[in-house]
């Protein structure tokens, strides 16, 4: 069932939904499975998988060190599979522009389609880590727009090199991303909405937006949406603060202002416990808000833990 669909048939009632990080390889899938279960008392509809670009390593051949490409997260389509089959639930797998070759990206909407996955999340992805800058990937995508433009295209037949006739076209419920404090490359908040409704006007169904700490941001970002003509649903994303270190990790890497009352809650904590109490509390009163204003799903970044996603959420649903 598709995304769209699950907020339709809500009736505005808010929902509840998480993402999830793979487990690097080598490590088993108990340990997502374990994370999911304490959540899966809030009946989500989806659930959202994340897919992780390519990263270097260096490889000592005989006191030279050879530079290899490799992914340390497992398939992100057979986790999502794995997950509809245990849980009974909808998935959302995460495609990417950097790292996948056009090619590629077909071969996954094609598993997708056979496993009975209907949801997708389109996103461009972050550069290398020893980039600065994003650089497309050859016989890649540059922008989520074209990504969303090449998985619409499926559901007329419209492969990469062929068109298919069939009763049984992949008509993917497609999420893109939004920034209520803008992309860190945009050069204004207005450009950057611009780029959101190019996304949309390809063929995205829906919005789910970077976390955000402040409301208000959220609230002026929605309603600039709509008055660009962006018409679709726009899912705020929440997630809570773990640890002291996001108040200089999470500015630096998302460009997000933190409010200066979080910033002094969290500073006046002896340790990390008491930081994520505080992350906690904070998570609670923003998903108590934006419930009470009616946003369509409450979207939570888990990071793969799920103890501080289960104390927001039995606060809130």
């Amino acid at each position: 069932m598709k995304v769209t669909e699950h907020i339709e048939q809500a009736k505005g009632k808010t929902l509840f939904s998480f993402e999830l990080i793979p487990p690097v390889k080598g490590r088993s899938i108990q340990e997502l499975y374990d994370n999911i279960d304490p959540l899966m008392e809030f009946k989500p509809p989806f659930i959202d998988v994340t897919t992780s670009r390519e990263e270097y390593v260096y490889i000592d051949k005989g006191g030279l060190l050879e530079k290899k490409v490799t992914r340390m997260r497992p398939g992100t389509v057979g986790i999502c599979s794995s997950i509809q089959h245990k849980y009974h639930v909808d998935t959302v797998p995460h495609l990417l522009c950097g790292g996948f070759t056009k090619e590629e990206t077909e071969y996954v909407l094609v598993d997708c389609h056979y496993l009975g996955i209907d949801n997708v999340m389109a996103l461009r992805g972050d550069s290398m880590k020893e980039e600065k800058y994003f650089t497309p990937t050859e016989g890649g995508h540059c922008y989520a727009k074209e990504l969303v433009t090449q998985i619409r295209n499926l559901s007329h037949g419209e492969y990469l090199h062929e068109t298919i006739t069939s009763d049984d076209y992949p008509d993917f419920c497609i999420g893109v991303a939004g920034y209520p404090e803008k992309h860190l490359e945009a050069p204004s908040l207005q450009t950057d909405l611009k780029r959101l409704k190019e996304k949309v006007d390809a063929g995205a169904d829906y919005v789910v937006t970077q976390m955000f700490f402040d409301n208000q941001k959220y609230f002026e970002f929605v309603e600039a949406a709509k008055n660009l003509g962006i018409d679709v649903p726009i899912i705020p994303g929440i997630k809570p603060v773990a640890v002291k270190r996001h108040l200089q990790l999470l500015p630096q890497v998302f460009r997000i202002d933190i409010p200066q009352d979080l910033i002094e809650a969290i500073e006046n904590c002896k340790n990390n416990r008491e930081v994520r109490e505080v992350g906690i509390e904070w998570a609670i009163e923003q998903s108590k808000e934006l419930k009470a204003a009616g946003v369509p799903v409450l979207h939570y970044y888990s990071m793969g833990k799920s103890d501080n996603i289960k104390a927001i959420a039995k606060e809130v649903f």
